[in-house]
This record gives structure tokens, C-alpha cells and sequence, in this order.
């Protein structure tokens, strides 16, 4: 009974977070949020949410707004964009670029799916095609951008939210109409989008004084030109960092205020009175709950016959926490984080291909596997010979059985409320037919990982101690590497404005995701350990829950039919 009321009370907190979520995002019911596929040609399609208020009608159109996430993201990101927007009466379309989430194509095809999604904004008829704004954070401007030289006289105002002008020459009009530049102080990406080291000193950018027409420094806040004209410009620079800038109170702000001011708005509002966070939090609730039920879900399962023959109590062979028991703690925390770096940039050799069109997930996997190796290595000599319980088939089917209850779930959080799990950067959404293609192949590559990091991670199981404090220490030694990691970048960027490793500031932002990521699977290995006594089942699960996570998240680029558009990369292919 207390296996059922778990799983039930699981349920409950992931429709729940849900029904929260869905509440924020419609403004209780005020704007209806649907799915859309847009035509882009060579039968290509973008997908998107469309936030419609109810004032929104063919008889009163409304102002609109394109908004579009950045590289390895999704529509999703947006939310907070497109819920303080539609609530004040604008209609929105949250985008797919091309390459992500539901969108087909790759990175970079038909202009990253921008032109498209703006002319269908435009065509609706309870949309005012003569006040349109568009804005997008760090590649997202790419696509507002693209649609901005394709249909020059199709939007009013842009925003670009830790963005800039031709990033890795993609097209962009000299000019745009009525732009805010939205920059953080701590961005990470202060080099490569204005050519200054720090995020602060925009100010001083060759780059943005060209843009806004003067040669001393741009002065945040204050408006050059003239809206009227079409030709205002006016710079912000909240004190957050790149993946922050969609996350924020006050970068948010400053986008909804400079779409205020440009476009009329029918229910306009303080630019900082914001509801958005409340949709994290049941998105989070949804997320936590995803957790509770892949475990809730095992338990069942381990009730039912054909998996009955794998439960056997954890028999740990370590007596006690003596001096090879810490270094080899030590050695499961540290030797992923500190491999991190070199082991990603090794993987940009593994070039997207059909079996595996993610480059991104690709290092990934390089990084993954060399680790492996090199734990397997320093397992050998520092780790107690354990002895393991493991029946491949019943824990092969048992994964498989958990995960696509847990994969219902996030069905079911789409259909019922167009939301999905997530807090911050940390999203898991159901996948396209195109993606969950994809899967099989990255889920090998995962799974070897993790039969090798569990197989270790187990060996530091401790007899007589009790299970919670097992979930803690196997937490610990997934992911206090990667927290010491980030915190070692993160308080030198806040220190001196510079990342500890400042040219690797993508790899920074990804590591972000591996602390509360690899403190899950931290848990799900004690928690299927002390009911087996193998690592099997919770490395196939964390398999599955990995490379699906990565997959519906990550960028695709290789596709039949496409090539390549971004400039430099058929010279790295």
C-alpha cells in the first residue's frame, strides 16, 4: 500500500505542478496557449506555442511578439517572456529555431525558421501586422534578425537579449528598427558577441557605438533617437549572467518595458510586476516529481513477478570509510570535472553523422566515455572488489518498464497542460518522431558510461549504514565535482568579471546542468543499488533518462536533404 500511495503522491505532485504551471502561462485562463507547425519550405516546419490573449480578436487585433530561445534550448526558455507579454494583452509566439525542440531541418536552415514564423504571426487576424516586435536571446536573435532583413517592413521594435548583430555571420539588417541591446554585466559571451572581455563594459564596444550611432560610451537607459522614426536605440545592463538574462526580473523587464514603449499595449503594466516564476516553481514541482516517480515506479515493479527474482538486499563490502574508501570519493567526484574540458574540445572530432546528428551530445559522449575509461582504470586500483547481484534481462526490461512511465507522465503534462518539467536550464520534454530516432544510438553510448560509473559508485556503498545517508554520499560523489567546478568559474567571473576558463564559455553554461543532473542519478543508483545489489537497473535507467534529456534538448545538425548553413562549418565537418 505504501508503494501505491508513493507512486500516486508522485503523480500528484507532477500533474499538480503542472496545472500550476498551466495557470501562470494563461493568465488564469485568460490566454489560451496551443501548439503550432509553421511551413518553411522544402518541406520544412517550425514549431512554436502561441500565446493568445482573449482581447486578441480579427475585430480588436492585437500587438504582437516574436520571441526565440538560444543554442541548445527550446521554446520553453521563453516562458517568461511570453507570459508577462500575453498578460498585457500581446499575442506571442514562442518559436523552435531550427536544429531544436520540435523544429525540423538543422542549425541555421531557412535562416533559422525566423522568416517563417514571423510571416505566419503577421498573417493571423487577430494580430495587427503594423505592431509587431521580435526578441531573441543569445542565438535566438539570429532568427528575429533574419526575418528582420526578409520582411523589412514587417515589425516595429527588436530586442536582443544577450545577442548581437551577425553572430558567426548570419544575416542581419544594418539598421533594425527601434532596438534594445538587453547584455548582461557577468555575460560569458562578452567577446564574442561585442568584442569586449567583460559583459560590463559593453558600454565601450566599437561594435554597439557603431550600432547606436556615437563615439563615446553608450550611456544604459537612455534612448537615442526616436521610436516615432523607427531609428530609437537604448541599452541594458542588468547584473546577470548569460543564461540568467532569461531568467531575471530585471533583463525580463527591461525587454517587456522597451516593447511597452514601442508598441501599443492594450492591458500595459510596471515593466517589473512579473508572474513568471510561478510557472518555474510548478514547472519545478513537475520536475521533482518526475524523480520520485521514476523511483516510486521501480518499487512497484520490483513487487511484480516477471522482476521479483531481482531483489536481493545491497551487500557492500566496505567495512568502514578508511583512507582508500576517501580516494576513491575523491577520485569518482573529481576525475569527470576535471576531464571536462580537454575531453569536450577532443569531441568536436566526433562530427555529426546520421547515427549521431548532435554535436553538442557528441563531446558529450567523448567526455562520457573517456572518463569511463579512466575510471574503470583508477577503479582497479583503488576500489574493494564488490560483489554484485546482476541479472541483465529482468533489469534491461525493468528500465525500459520505468522509463516509459516516466515518459507518460511528460505526455501527459502536454496534453493536459502545454507545459513540461523544467527549472532554469534543466528541462525534460517528450520527444519528435525525428528525435526519438535518434535516441537508441545515444542511449548505447550513455549506457556504457554508466554501467562503468555504477559499477564504481557502488563500491562505496559502507555495511550498516543507514539508506538516506547512502543517497547522500552517492549524490555527493556524482556531483560535488561539477559543484566545485562551476563554483570556481562563477565566483571568478563575479570577482573580475572573466570566467575562470574565459574561452570556454559554452562548455561553462552546459556544466551548469550536471550538478542537480548527476545528484538525480546520484540517487537513482543508491536507490536501485540497495534493492538489487546491482548496478544494472539504475545505470540503464540514468541511460535512458540521459539520452533522452540530452536528445529533446540539444541541437541537431545533421539532417538528410541539409547541409550546414553557419559560416566555418563545412571546414570543421
Amino acid at each position: 500500500m505504501r508503494k501505491w500511495l508513493a507512486f500516486g503522491l508522485a503523480w500528484a505532485l507532477i500533474l499538480g505542478g503542472g496545472l500550476l504551471a498551466n495557470r501562470v502561462q494563461t493568465s488564469g485562463g485568460r490566454v489560451a496557449v496551443s501548439e503550432v507547425r509553421i511551413p518553411a519550405g522544402d518541406g520544412l516546419t517550425v514549431s512554436g506555442l502561441l500565446y493568445r490573449p482573449a482581447s486578441a480578436t480579427a475585430a480588436t487585433q492585437a500587438p504582437a511578439v516574436l520571441v526565440s530561445h538560444g543554442y541548445i534550448n527550446t521554446r520553453e526558455m521563453q516562458s517568461p517572456f511570453a507570459i508577462e507579454l500575453s498578460r498585457r494583452g500581446l499575442v506571442v509566439l514562442a518559436m523552435d529555431m531550427t536544429g531544436h525542440g520540435w523544429s525540423g531541418g538543422i542549425v541555421g536552415t531557412a535562416d533559422f525558421g525566423g522568416p517563417a514564423a514571423l510571416r505566419h504571426l503577421r498573417g493571423l487576424p487577430y494580430v495587427d501586422p503594423d505592431n509587431i516586435g521580435m526578441e531573441g536571446h543569445s542565438m535566438g536573435g539570429n532568427p528575429i534578425l533574419a526575418a528582420a532583413v526578409e520582411i523589412p517592413d514587417g515589425y516595429r521594435a527588436l530586442v536582443l537579449e544577450g545577442a548581437t548583430l551577425g553572430l558567426l555571420g548570419a544575416k542581419a539588417p544594418e539598421t533594425p528598427r527601434n532596438l534594445a541591446v538587453v547584455f548582461g554585466a557577468y555575460d560569458e559571451f562578452a567577446g564574442l558577441m561585442w568584442q569586449v572581455p567583460k559583459g560590463a563594459e559593453i558600454v565601450r564596444s566599437e561594435r554597439l557605438r557603431t550600432l547606436f550611432g556615437v563615439s563615446a560610451s553608450v550611456e544604459p537607459g537612455r534612448i537615442y533617437g526616436s521610436i516615432d522614426e523607427g531609428t530609437a536605440r537604448i541599452l541594458a545592463v542588468p547584473q546577470v549572467t548569460h543564461p540568467w538574462e532569461h531568467f531575471s526580473n530585471s533583463a525580463v523587464g527591461a525587454a517587456v518595458d522597451w516593447f511597452q514603449r514601442t508598441l501599443p499595449t492594450p492591458d500595459a503594466r510596471p515593466p517589473y510586476e512579473q508572474v513568471w516564476i510561478w510557472k518555474e516553481v510548478g514547472t519545478l514541482a513537475s520536475l521533482a516529481g518526475l524523480v520520485w516517480l521514476i523511483l516510486a515506479s521501480f518499487d512497484l515493479l520490483l513487487a511484480w513477478r516477471p522482476f521479483a527474482r531481482l531483489n536481493h538486499v545491497a551487500e557492500p563490502v566496505a567495512e568502514r570509510r578508511d583512507g582508500r574508501w576517501w580516494l576513491a570519493l575523491a577520485a569518482t567526484a573529481a576525475v569527470p570535472a576535471i576531464t571536462y574540458l580537454p575531453l569536450m574540445k577532443l569531441g568536436q572530432a566526433f562530427f555529426p553523422n546520421p547515427a549521431f546528428p548532435q554535436w553538442v551530445q557528441n563531446q558529450l559522449a567523448v567526455w562520457a566515455l573517456g572518463t569511463a575509461a579512466i575510471g574503470w582504470i583508477v577503479g582497479l586500483i583503488l576500489r574493494r572488489r564488490a560483489v554484485f547481484s546482476n541479472r541483465w534481462g529482468a533489469s534491461i526490461l525493468i528500465a525500459l518498464a520505468v522509463m516509459a512511465i516516466a515518459y507518460a507522465a511528460m505526455l501527459a503534462l502536454y496534453v493536459l497542460f502545454k507545459t513540461d518539467a523544467r527549472f532554469w536550464v534543466v528541462g525534460m520534454k517528450t520527444l519528435d518522431a525525428t528525435r526519438a530516432m535518434q535516441l537508441p544510438g545515444y542511449f548505447i553510448l550513455w549506457s556504457a558510461f554508466f554501467l562503468v560509473a555504477f559499477r564504481g559508485l557502488c563500491g562505496l556503498a559502507v555495511r550498516g549504514e543507514g539508506f538516506m545517508a547512502r543517497i547522500g554520499w552517492f549524490k555527493a560523489a556524482m556531483s560535488l565535482g561539477f559543484l566545485a567546478f562551476v563554483a570556481w568559474q562563477y565566483a571568478t567571473l563575479f570577482f573580475t568579471g572573466l570566467l575562470a576558463t574565459p574561452s570556454e564559455p559554452l562548455n561553462v553554461v552546459i556544466a551548469i546542468q550536471f550538478v542537480p543532473l548527476l545528484a538525480i542519478v546520484g540517487a537513482i543508483a543508491a536507490w536501485t543499488y540497495s534493492r538489487t545489489n546491482s548496478y544494472a537497473p539504475g545505470a540503464l535507467i540514468c541511460a535512458l533518462f540521459i539520452s533522452w534529456y540530452v536528445t529533446s534538448g540539444t541541437a541537431n545538425h545533421w539532417q538528410p536533404g541539409y547541409e550546414p548553413q553557419l559560416p566555418g562549418a563545412s571546414a570543421r565537418r
